[in-house]
């Protein structure tokens, strides 16, 4: 890293909201080239992968240290460690899960989370049925328990699988409780305190995005 770029580690600044979405997107297009056995990558297939012009990603990784070789591009492993360092997720991370239906089940027992550093380290449910039963290395809980256990794990993300009908109670548990970092798969617009950051995912909303450039 530069001296600048260590230095705004060091003090704790925020990157912009821009920077930061553009390095994730980055990051998991590192991440994915890794495990297709890459060992370099180019600022021109970061480009061609993400979307970002490839000016734009060498002016965004330049800040932070000179990482590529011209010619040669960036070693995949040492860019995917710095952006880590950057963005503050080498350590790892704990995650809560609630709802074990399809897309709960799915979502734990894929690796989208393990792969950037986060750890998948409860799932709950309020079906009797569910509770109790397998789901690739995590029992499911009951909800009950919730308090407890996000305490003990130093949960930091808790990921919303759940009908939108609870998913406003839900929120306000986790917020009471610590959380400040809420992934929402329902379809229920959440209400929370400005320090609780909440990140909305909806498949239907990203079709009609990348439909909007296809269609333009």
């Amino acid at each position: 890293m530069t001296t600048e770029g260590q230095e705004l580690q060091q003090a704790g600044e925020k990157l912009g909201i821009g920077v930061a979405a553009r390095l994730s997107r980055y990051l998991m297009v590192l991440t994915q080239a890794r495990k297709m056995g890459k060992d370099t990558i180019s600022s021109q297939e970061l480009a061609d992968y993400t979307h970002v012009n490839s000016t734009q990603i060498r002016r965004d990784l330049s800040g932070f240290g000179k990482f590529g070789k011209r010619g040669v591009g960036y070693n995949v492993d040492a860019l995917i460690g710095e952006i880590r360092t950057i963005l503050r997720t080498s350590e790892r991370h704990n995650i809560a899960l609630f709802g074990a239906g399809n897309l709960g089940t799915a979502i734990a027992g894929s690796d989208i989370f393990a792969d950037h550093g986060f750890s998948v380290v409860a799932l709950f449910d309020t079906d009797p049925v569910k509770v109790g039963t397998q789901v690739g290395n995590l029992t499911v809980r009951h909800y009950e328990e919730m308090r407890a256990v996000v305490t003990e794990q130093d949960v930091v993300v808790a990921v919303l699988a759940v009908p939108s009908s609870v998913a406003q109670r839900l929120a306000d548990d986790l917020v009471e409780v610590g959380v400040r970092v809420i992934f929402n798969y329902s379809e229920a617009l959440l209400q929370t305190p400005p320090e609780v950051t909440v990140h909305a995912s909806s498949p239907a909303v990203d079709l009609l995005y990348a439909l909007y450039f296809y269609l333009a």
